[in-house]
């Protein structure tokens, strides 16, 4: 009871941990939260529109699906293997990182990663201020000036509520993509766009990566959101519950989209928010339709901008030391990040289409080699056989700098290259491969490949077994020196 009591009482409605180590008494939560808030965080208008890519770029129907849910099996794997760091860390994702490139140089991909986040709610801000617009009457602008000031409240508020709003729009989703798909179904011949078949290598494979780098983005956070279950929590299940919501929310989101956009004849791209709620009809449905749109990209934006300010939190303790983050200083980090956010959405709001293919694209080339060289060091070098406090300390085990992964991470950014293909930049070999990107395979592989064989010969030295903070409750339970002499 006195456990269940304390841990009750360690949960606020305004979160008041940041990037420390979450104690065993404040651990909470079920693996059934990780499912529903991945779902929810998928089942949502953006994934919707990189579904419709596959099709919009030039793939059919049927061949577009088979790739789309091979790329969320492979990027969800990766996601999901990051998912189950969680419990066991009791940290936020990116702060593990300094493992493998030091206290100090954990911040390069950090950076990187907070671009990410800028840009993933800039776009979803976008579509999201299309539906407001519509729902409430006002410009476009107006509406994504309104979403923002949500996503304000709720990253503010944090972890707790995070999960709750993860739940509800979970719910809210399954009932606007179950009438959708029916009332896709009575006005489009699902069967006749099956049955074009017109397989085409490059087609096939940027549905793979549209898929992949979807999921494979959501690996620089997704510990985040498991860090507060339980340590004894298993990591298989933890693997399965957010794998599993995250690839079957994208999987149905992105087969509405290439069913609508197939369907479209040529009208989608534009009008992607409008197009999308006119399949369901109009008046009251259709108000219904545009805030399920706005509610479900409250999610995921939550996701972005709650990951922000972890990462920046991340990267001033590396060079300032341990940082207490009061709740004033968090109000006043995320109205920056999401003000910045705000602002790249009202000025790219009318270019969104295209610059979100080239965006997700171009960046798997930044962290995909992250996500390798943290894969393998934690379950093949280290084996789970962290020293969390010194993660905290540059002059402790980890270092400030570690030239190893620093150097395999400058590789692996560097060796994609010549397989980009973005309007930013395209690689001299992408024509060969049929104008597909395919970086982020390569950047995968690669990197994974040669930091197991560099870190099994110059890795530093692993502790003999997970080191944890010392537990506040943990000391004081302890007996004192004068009492166990005075007991003897």
């Amino acid at each position: 009871m006195a456990v269940s009591s304390t841990r009750a009482s360690s949960k606020p409605l305004i979160e008041k941990r940041s990037i420390d180590y979450i104690p065993e008494a404040e651990r909470h939560g079920r693996l059934l939260s990780q499912f529903t808030l991945w779902m929810g965080a998928n089942l949502q208008i953006t994934a919707i529109v990189t579904g419709a890519l596959a099709v919009v770029l030039g793939g059919d129907v049927f061949w577009s699906l088979i790739g789309l849910l091979i790329g969320q099996l492979l990027g969800g794997g990766v996601m999901a293997l990051h998912a189950a760091q969680g419990p066991k860390l009791g940290l936020p994702q990116m702060i593990s990182s300094r493992v493998q490139f030091g206290v100090y140089g954990a911040a390069i991909p950090i950076v990187l990663v907070c671009l990410m986040y800028l840009g993933f709610t800039a776009t979803g801000t976008v579509l999201s201020g299309q539906a407001l617009g519509q729902l409430f009457g006002v410009s476009d602008s107006v509406g994504i000036l309104i979403f923002a000031s949500v996503i304000v409240l709720v990253t503010v508020l944090g972890y707790r509520v995070i999960h709750f709003i993860g739940r509800v729009a979970s719910v809210i989703g399954v009932i606007a993509f179950v009438y959708l798909f029916a009332r896709l179904m009575t006005q489009t011949d699902v069967g006749a766009l099956l049955q074009i078949r017109h397989f085409s290598w490059s087609c096939f494979l940027l549905a793979v990566s549209l898929a992949a780098s979807w999921q494979i983005a959501f690996g620089p956070y997704v510990a985040d959101y498991s860090r507060y279950l339980p340590s004894k929590t298993s990591s298989v299940k933890t693997f399965f519950a957010a794998g599993a919501g995250s690839v079957i929310g994208a999987q149905v989101a992105m087969i509405l989209g290439v069913f609508a956009a197939a369907s479209a004849n040529g009208q989608f791209a534009g009008h992607e928010v409008a197009y999308i709620v006119g399949l369901g009809g109009a008046g009251a449905t259709a108000a219904l339709l545009y805030f399920s749109i706005a509610f479900g990209k409250v999610t995921i934006s939550t996701l972005n901008s709650y990951g922000s300010f972890m990462c920046i939190a991340t990267i001033i303790s590396g060079f300032r030391g341990h940082l207490n983050v009061t709740r004033l200083q968090r109000l006043v980090f995320v109205l920056v990040i999401v003000g910045a956010a705000t602002l790249i959405a009202l000025l790219g709001q009318h270019s969104f289409l295209g610059a979100f293919k080239s965006f997700i694209l171009f960046l798997l080339a930044f962290f995909t080699p992250w996500s390798a060289i943290n894969l393998v060091d934690y379950y093949c070098i280290t084996r789970e056989r962290y020293d969390v406090p010194a993660l905290a300390d540059p002059n402790c085990r980890y270092g400030r700098w570690n030239a190893l992964g620093i150097s395999v991470y400058a590789l692996g950014v560097l060796i994609q290259l010549p397989f980009i293909a973005t309007k930013f930049y395209t690689g001299p070999l992408v024509e060969a491969m049929g104008g597909v990107d395919i970086s982020w395979i390569i950047g995968l592989v690669v990197p994974a490949g040669l930091y197991y064989l560099a870190a099994k010969k110059w890795h530093s030295a692993v502790p003999d077994q997970l080191i944890l903070p010392v537990e506040q409750d943990t000391v004081d339970a302890q007996p004192s020196r004068a009492d166990r002499l005075h007991a003897v």
